[in-house]
């Protein structure tokens, strides 16, 4: 199986690096892509100084699943993975991707917190990114689909696979995974979980650079969630159940935060502001999206809407075709001369 690595990154240099040792020590035959959005961390030139990474893509976007298509698009292997940046793949990853595609189109593993002993972490951070570990894969009935989410960061795709979603709806700039899972779900293809496809995560000190990963944006979270829901399964009670329960879930959150002082009254007004934004916004453009796209691919924001994803693109794999072209060229020469 030959193996591309998609990893997209921003203002994230130092875990990018250790993500790519990790990738060069677990599976040093795979085709390594990283998409690096605008970072200003100095990301472009210590990737240009490794031999390890075949393509290096610079985009303008700060959206992962922009990153995400624009390596799918470059990436040439009979099976494509996503890694995130700051996440660092285990011994066994690469066999466990193997197997699981051989069962089934997707694959994808567990994501587990680095322990504050090997990452300048803290208990608290570590405990936090424990508790949204599942060992399992998290699923869901809705609308009479079973739906099985997987790891937006640690994730095998066959190509057909890819190719019948149209990669990731651009739209989305957080949930991108998720959409994917329930597209998957409408085609009737299989998520496989292979606990042995392991990637550790790096937490984030309090000082590092973002990363691409911003607080908690309430508007983007619920106009993401309306968004894909709508355009997935349309207008029905169900859809209807499951925004309001997440609304007013975190409303009641939210209050309990404002009656123990760790918030305001005018901050909570703010985020419910923010919400039933998000909501309406999210509802009218997943509405506009199912009617753009009647395909089982619901994707009408993916890979092949866009052909200006990349801004520079520096591949080392056409200068090793030109460094086996000239050497054959100088074997023949010495042959002649003789």
């Amino acid at each position: 199986m030959d193996l591309s690595v998609v990893v997209p990154t921003l203002n994230g240099r130092d875990r990018l690096a250790a993500c790519l040792d990790a990738l060069a020590a677990n599976a040093p035959d795979a085709e390594v892509i990283v998409v690096n959005g605008p970072s200003a961390d100095g990301t472009t030139g210590m990737v240009r100084d490794r031999d390890d990474v075949d393509v290096l893509v610079e985009i303008s976007d700060r959206t992962v699943n922009v990153a995400r298509n624009a390596g799918i698009e470059v990436a040439t292997g009979d099976a494509v993975a996503l890694v995130d940046y700051d996440n660092r793949i285990e011994p066994g990853w690469r066999d466990a991707v193997a197997d699981g595609l051989d069962a089934a189109p997707v694959v994808s593993g567990p994501v587990t917190p680095i322990p504050p002993s090997e990452a300048d972490g803290d208990a608290d951070r570590a405990a936090d990114a424990a508790a949204d570990d599942p060992s399992e894969p998290e699923r869901n009935r809705i609308a009479g689909r079973d739906v099985t989410y997987f790891e937006g960061g640690n994730v095998a795709f066959r190509p057909e696979a890819l190719r019948d979603l149209d990669g990731f709806d651009e739209y989305l700039r957080v949930g991108g995974a998720r959409d994917a899972a329930h597209r998957l779900a409408r085609m009737d293809r299989e998520v496989a979980w292979r606990p042995e496809m392991t990637a550790r995560k790096e937490l984030p000190t309090p000082t590092a650079a973002d990363g691409g990963r911003s607080a908690h944006e309430w508007g983007w979270k619920y106009r993401g969630l309306a968004y894909r829901l709508l355009k997935n399964y349309g207008v029905r009670p169900t859809v209807l159940f499951r925004t309001g329960s997440h609304a007013i879930g975190d409303a009641v959150g939210a209050a309990r935060d404002v009656v123990r002082g760790e918030s305001t009254p005018s901050r909570w007004a703010a985020t419910g502001r923010d919400v039933i934004v998000g909501l309406t916004g999210g509802a009218s453009d997943g509405i506009v999206a199912r009617r753009r796209d009647r395909s089982p691919a619901k994707n009408p924001n993916g890979v092949s809407t866009r052909a200006d994803r990349a801004v520079a693109k520096y591949d080392r794999r056409g200068e090793a075709g030109r460094d086996e072209d000239a050497a054959a060229d100088e074997a023949a020469g010495a042959t002649d001369a003789e």
